[in-house]
């Protein structure tokens, strides 16, 4: 479990394929925290097992199997790519953001972009998601936890107001018209759509 408060930047480094699906090898770039082997890192909201992390060779290394290169952006990430990097929650930590599973639901897609008067960001969605896009909830983009600011549903779209922080601390600033991005709905979304669509009264 994660909150969507993106702690680092990390670099890709190296993409190594394998007959289980992608090795990455990720440059934490001064990320302090030091994950243990098996521990959960969520990249670019992602959950990911750290497969190591040698004292002598200061990288994050990760295997991706062909199910998430597939549904998420991760198979389309490139030596020198940025991404955005969390370690699991804690039972005892402060909530800053919202309950993120780095489950991804679906890839989204950026239709605008405006940076004045404020920056604000289109993106298109599956259409099966939009009753999970609710006004003022939460949703997370690449692992970053946001509220979304307006929603469509008609024309299966949202949009997001970033921040100047959420701009610096993050991947979010880099995207234009036409980046692919990872969604994870609410959960709590979720489980209400379910248990609706679901119930027999």
């Amino acid at each position: 479990m994660f909150t969507g408060l993106v702690q680092a930047i990390g670099r890709v480094d190296a993409l190594i394929p394998h007959s289980a699906g992608l090795r990455i090898h990720v440059d934490p770039r001064g990320w302090p925290h030091r994950p243990g082997q098996g521990d959960s890192i969520a990249v670019n909201g992602v959950c990911l097992t750290c497969h190591a992390r040698p004292d002598e060779l200061p990288m994050l290394v990760f295997d991706a199997v062909p199910e998430t290169l597939t549904r998420t952006t991760l198979g389309w990430l490139a030596p020198g790519s940025l991404v955005n990097l969390e370690h699991s929650l804690r039972a005892d930590s402060l909530l800053g953001g919202h309950l993120v599973q780095g489950h991804v639901d679906a890839l989204g897609t950026v239709e605008l972009v405006v940076r004045e008067p404020e920056w604000r960001v289109r993106i298109r969605t599956p259409q099966s998601l939009t009753p999970l896009v609710v006004p003022k909830g939460s949703i997370a983009v690449d692992g970053v936890s946001l509220t979304i600011a307006s929603a469509d549903s008609a024309r299966a779209t949202f949009d997001v107001a970033l921040i100047p922080m959420t701009l610096e601390r993050t991947t979010l600033g880099h995207l234009v018209e036409g980046s692919h991005v990872n969604l994870e709905t609410d959960v709590i979304a979720r489980a209400v759509v379910h248990a609706i669509a679901h119930c027999r009264l």
